[in-house]
């Protein structure tokens, strides 16, 4: 009768907590300092995998490197859909707070986007099989060659007069080409020509908030 006991409280007490995964995550996003030893810091850390599992699905997807990819998925015509965001390691996925701050990133993004005009018809990008590329952003256009390390989903564009390092991850609908905060700063400070536009320190702000953070650009096939 009493193992009988334990085990329904275990298991009510399983339900409510995966229940409540959300809260969890956002909990655990109450101190950014890097102290940590909040609540959702402490339940995160005895469940484990199973808040990832149940509440964080496809978020994973979102670390940089949980998929792998090879340079065959590049290829192909590719246009913006979204501001993309993705993590440095599952960690700081869940330090962060999973979707909570993907979505906090997403949101800022958009506002910095929609500012300086980037859209689905000028913000495109096309890899060939031969390691060649030809992008547009803000419809600046770009070209040059790529390669592609698949064991770190790290991307290379290399054009006449810059590199521009980033990392590429699945999205439901298609590919996130993200980069470091400082990296995606300069490039769009190159294609506004510097003007200055206020909404730009919105990027450095938001890689102060969110450790291990990645910005870019969700794209899809067209």
């Amino acid at each position: 009768m009493f193992r009988k006991t334990i085990c329904t409280v275990i298991l009510a007490m399983t339900l409510a907590l995966s229940g409540c995964g959300n809260l969890i995550n956002t909990m655990g996003t109450g101190n950014n300092n890097g102290s940590g030893g909040g609540l959702g810091d402490v339940i995160g850390s005895v469940l484990g995998g199973v808040v990832n599992a149940n509440t964080m699905g496809g978020l994973l997807d979102m670390v940089i490197g949980h998929i792998k990819l090879d340079q065959s998925a590049l290829i192909g015509n590719w246009a913006y859909s979204e501001p993309g965001c993705a993590f440095t390691s599952e960690n700081l996925l869940a330090k962060a707070g999973g979707s909570v701050a993907a979505t906090q990133v997403k949101q800022k993004l958009t506002t910095v986007y929609n500012s300086l005009g980037i859209a689905s018809n000028n913000t495109q990008f096309i890899f060939d099989q031969n390691g060649r590329f030809q992008a547009k952003i803000k419809g600046i256009p770009l070209s040059g060659t790529y390669t592609f390390d698949s064991n770190n989903s790290k991307l290379n564009l290399k054009t006449t007069l810059f590199t521009i390092p980033a990392f590429v991850t699945r999205t439901t609908n298609g590919l996130s080409l993200t980069m470091e905060s400082k990296k995606l700063l300069n490039v769009l400070q190159t294609i506004t020509a510097l003007t200055g536009n206020s909404t730009l320190t919105t990027i450095g702000e938001l890689s102060k908030n969110f450790d291990g953070v990645r910005m870019g650009f969700d794209v899809v096939r067209y």
